[in-house]
């Protein structure tokens, strides 16, 4: 059986229910709480393009770190500096990302990781 990863904020209501369905399915997944161990660029990027998104769609625009960083949505910044920002600034990133084997979504709605599991 493949191995089930969530990148995971216990703080965030919606990872939790993430996780929670996750283990309801009979789910043991690895938890990797990205904010105190970020993932690097060349990972977010394979995760990116797993889902078939580009970078920017996995940022949280509305925290208050993107705006501190000057950052917009319409920014137009080359896809390596987006990935860059995450690694840096990992409370960017969008949450919970979960992968099965090949596949990867975002908890978000956490009904998502239904169609994975």
């Amino acid at each position: 059986m493949p191995r089930i990863v969530i990148y995971h904020n216990p703080r965030c209501s919606k990872s939790r229910q993430t996780l929670a369905l996750i283990k309801a399915g009979g789910g043991e997944p690895e938890v990797v709480p990205y904010l105190e161990r970020p993932l690097k660029a060349d990972r977010l990027d394979a995760l990116c393009r797993a889902m078939g998104v580009t970078p920017l769609e996995i940022m949280r625009v509305k925290e208050k770190r993107f705006k501190e960083l000057g950052l917009s949505a319409k920014d137009d910044r080359p896809r390596a500096e987006w990935l860059r920002l995450i690694e840096e600034n990992p409370i960017l990133m969008e949450r919970p990302i979960v992968v099965h084997g090949e596949k990867v979504v975002l908890g978000r709605p956490p009904e998502n990781v239904l169609d994975i599991l």
